[in-house]
C-alpha cells in the first residue's frame, strides 16, 4: 500500500513503505531534508515530499504535517501493528522513540534545542516539525535523549530512531521489521 497526497497549494508527498529508503525531498531547508532523507532510509520508505517555499516555520511544518496527513492510513491498516520503538545514535548522541496510532495525537519530549542553531536555523523547528508530524499522523510520539550534546547529532538520532520505529508500526501485524 502507497501513500500519497497531490500537491495542494502547500505541498505533495508519496510513500512507500515498501521502499528501498529512496528519497526525493525538497523542503526549502536543506537541514530538513537530510532529516527527513535520514528518515527515509532507516524506515526503508520510499519518499517524494516536495513543499511550497515560505517561511521556515511554515515549511517545516506543513513537512511534518504532510509526511504525517500521508502516514495516517498506513498506521492504521487492518494488517498494521500500529505502534513501534527503536534507539539510535549518531556519534555520542543516544535517542529513544516510541510511538502508537492514538485518537488523541500528542507530542512528548525531553528534548530542549531551543538555544541551538544548525544551517543557520532554530533547531526547535524540530520539535515543530515533530508536533505537526504526530497531529498529521494522529499518534502518540515520545522523544527521549538519553545521551548528546551536539545539536546535528541529536537530531540526526531523532530522525533516524523516527524512522526505524515508522517502519515497525507501518509493517504487517507478526511481521519482524
Amino acid at each position: 500500500m502507497n501513500a500519497s497526497e497531490p500537491a495542494s497549494g502547500r505541498s505533495g508527498i508519496r510513500v512507500d513503505p515498501h521502499g528501498s529508503g529512496a528519497t526525493n525531498v525538497e523542503t526549502g531547508l536543506p537541514v530538513l531534508d537530510s532529516l527527513l532523507e535520514r528518515l527515509a532510509e532507516y524506515a526503508s520508505f520510499d519518499l517524494a515530499l516536495e513543499v511550497e517555499p515560505g517561511g521556515a516555520e511554515a515549511e517545516v511544518a506543513e513537512a511534518g504535517s504532510a509526511l504525517g496527513r500521508a502516514l495516517a492510513g498506513l498506521l492504521r491498516a487492518a494488517d498494521a501493528r500500529g505502534y513501534g520503538s527503536a534507539s539510535m545514535t549518531s556519534a555520542e548522541a543516544l535517542a529513544s522513540v516510541v510511538l502508537e496510532a492514538s485518537d488523541t495525537p500528542l507530542l512528548v519530549s525531553n528534548v530542549d534545542l531551543t538555544e541551538a542553531r544548525i544551517g543557520g536555523l532554530g533547531t526547535d523547528v524540530a520539535r515543530r516539525f515533530l508536533e505537526r508530524f504526530a497531529d498529521g499522523a494522529g499518534v502518540t510520539l515520545h522523544v527521549r535523549l538519553l545521551n548528546g550534546t551536539d545539536s546535528q547529532h541529536v537530531l540526526e538520532a531523532i530522525f533516524k530512531a523516527l524512522g526505524v520505529a515508522l517502519a515497525q508500526a507501518c509493517s504487517e501485524k507478526g511481521a519482524d521489521r
